[in-house]
């Protein structure tokens, strides 16, 4: 059976590259190990492949249906799967001991969330978002609360979700119209619509945990109107809440989890013939989209992980695929009598495979490196490493989640095209990875919307800092990689990263915000292969010296990226730096 993952690759990005065990010194994690986070990582192996796996294919050939009775029927499998989950504890890995967690790490949590993710994305979203939505409720909400929805949470006895989207507004929040009606008792009255809210009604756990976008009364227009509320499918001592399953979308991929259209307060289930979902507010009325933001942003890099994980379990199928399936004959071979050639023998194929490993490798870095930074942030003595890490994680935010989405994605597309015909059919795993992998361009938040946050916000914000921390660091590593004799790596990820900063300047220089963000999008591709070069160049300087197929796999992959990709940036950058207006001058009767 093939792995899902490499142990041997996260075990080189933690313990050689980031040095997580330099973390065990901190407060925090002083009760844990090398032997601890190793244990973790062996059981998260180990559940995803006897737990997850199996029904992969089996839950999306027999995706859930919704009953007449507007229940959800699903495959037992993935509640057997689930329960095993949540009785490791292992939704509570990251969170404080005083509510029942482990106090994990966040590099070695993702790290060891990422096996599910690649065993089994639609079954592995359901604890995703729950601790996320616990996540924000532990540091935003009240004791109360805390109590009555993290704890049973992270128990695995209550799964949550994120209701932002609407049929009508899609992305665009400003344009929610779910209302919230203050009570007398302090408790609201909810009434609207939410669309698309993944694992939004399932039998899995006694409770849904519902964290709802709203507008409050006496808020301003647009995106300051929006209130947060917990909104449970089952009110405390049982009462079914007035959250009324609509329909469920049947989706291209990810067939596994429910992804629902959701009715709050339609009078279908109203507890006391009110009219109204009842609502818990979160904070402060009118800040609700701030505190949402803390849920999506994590949400962004999980998705960036489960874009990575299943690019990462597509590549190694398909290297398992090249080296038994035979071929064709070598370049030069005369004899139509002699024996065919391992696919992998072919220099076409190996160009393929280098590229997916390109791809995997270096996004599972950045992953992996932007969870370093949550750990930095939320741990570090020094207040000033605190600041810097929170201003690097923003910046790299839009990247991590949309740069592994387009080409994790792409990795997938190679993979079937290793396996040829047998790759585009149902008997392969590798044409399902693609499908589910699709959706992640799509989820919390588009391309094009990571692209406007990247330059319309990240590198701008507080007089350009993020962008000049960015550079400043990856110099710092091409001045290591220049001593170490990399200089063939160095010097064209330097002039890359020094163009881009001009680009930038310039793009804002015109005073045309239009103009500016025309090709966010671009400027996003070609920032997220800067950044992938760098966490390329960062590996190659954690394998010096070391030999060994693993180490020199590492080199080769490296050599790749640096030949075939970063030379890509180059005519993006003379887009971007010429102000072109195509897209804006294009006018919508032509199409």
């Amino acid at each position: 059976m093939t792995d899902v993952l490499s142990r041997r690759d996260l075990d080189f990005l933690l313990y050689e590259w980031l040095d997580v065990e330099s973390l065990l010194s901190r407060k925090r994690f002083a009760e844990h190990s090398r032997q601890t986070f190793d244990a973790v990582m062996d059981l998260c192996a180990d559940l995803a492949h006897k737990h997850f796996e199996p029904h992969n294919k089996k839950s999306d050939a027999q995706e859930p249906r919704m009953r007449p009775d507007g229940s959800v029927e699903m495959i037992d499998d993935v509640k057997t799967a689930l329960d095993a989950y949540s009785a490791a504890g292992l939704i509570a890995s990251q969170f404080d001991e005083s509510v029942g967690g482990m106090q994990l790490p966040t590099t070695v949590a993702r790290a060891a969330m990422a096996w599910f993710q690649a065993a089994n994305a639609s079954t592995a979203s359901y604890p995703f978002l729950t601790v996320a939505n616990a996540n924000l409720i532990a540091t935003y909400g009240t004791a109360s609360q805390i109590d009555d929805y993290v704890r049973p949470m992270l128990e695995g006895r209550y799964f949550g979700t994120m209701c932002l989207s609407e049929p009508q507004a899609g992305s665009s929040l400003a344009d929610i119209t779910t209302r919230a009606l203050r009570q007398d008792d302090g408790s609201y009255r909810l009434t609207g619509t939410k669309m698309w809210i993944s694992a939004g009604d399932h039998e899995l756990t006694e409770n849904i945990v519902h964290l709802v976008l709203a507008k409050a009364e006496g808020g301003g227009p647009g995106v300051k109107g929006i209130s947060l509320f917990i909104v449970p499918k089952f009110l405390p001592g049982g009462t079914r809440n007035d959250v009324t399953l609509v329909g469920l979308n049947h989706k291209m991929g990810n067939r596994g989890t429910t992804n629902t259209l959701l009715a709050f307060g339609d009078g279908t289930h109203s507890p006391d013939g009110q009219s109204g979902a009842i609502g818990f507010l979160v904070g402060e009325e009118h800040r609700g989209l701030s505190y949402m933001f803390h849920m999506m942003n994590e949400a962004r890099i999980g998705v960036g992980f489960l874009a990575i994980a299943l690019g990462y379990v597509g590549y190694l199928k398909s290297v398992d695929y090249a080296k038994v399936r035979t071929q064709g004959r070598a370049l030069g071979a005369k004899d139509p009598l002699s024996a065919p050639v391992p696919l992998i023998e072919h220099a076409d194929v190996r160009r393929m495979l280098l590229a997916q490993k390109s791809y995997v490798e270096g996004a599972l870095a950045l992953g992996l490196y932007c969870s370093r930074l949550v750990d930095e942030q939320d741990t570090a003595d020094d207040d000033e490493v605190k600041a810097e890490s929170t201003l690097l994680l923003d910046v790299l935010t839009p990247i991590a989640k949309s740069w592994p989405s387009q080409w994790c994605l792409e990795a997938n597309s190679l993979a079937i095209q290793v396996h040829g015909g047998y790759g585009y059919t149902r008997d392969y795993d590798v044409e399902q990875y693609y499908r589910d992998n699709r959706l992640n361009p799509i989820h919390e938040g588009t391309h094009g919307i990571q692209g406007l946050d990247l330059l319309g916000r990240k590198v701008t914000m507080q007089g350009g800092a993020g962008l000049m921390l960015l550079v400043g660091r990856i110099a710092a590593t091409v001045e290591a990689a220049r001593a170490a004799g990399l200089s063939d790596y160095a010097d064209p990820l330097n002039a890359a990263t020094q163009r881009i900063a001009e680009v930038t300047a310039g793009l804002w220089a015109t005073g045309d915000p239009a103009v500016a963000l025309a090709n966010s999008t671009i400027y996003l591709e070609a920032m997220g292969h800067i950044v992938i070069a760098w966490m390329w160049l960062e590996q190659l300087l954690a394998v010096a010296d070391k030999s060994g197929d693993f180490y020199d796999g590492k080199r080769h992959a490296a050599r790749y990226f640096f030949r075939y990709e970063l030379p890509k940036v180059g005519p993006q950058l003379d887009v971007l730096a010429s102000h072109d207006r195509t897209t804006l001058d294009a006018n919508p009767a032509w199409f």
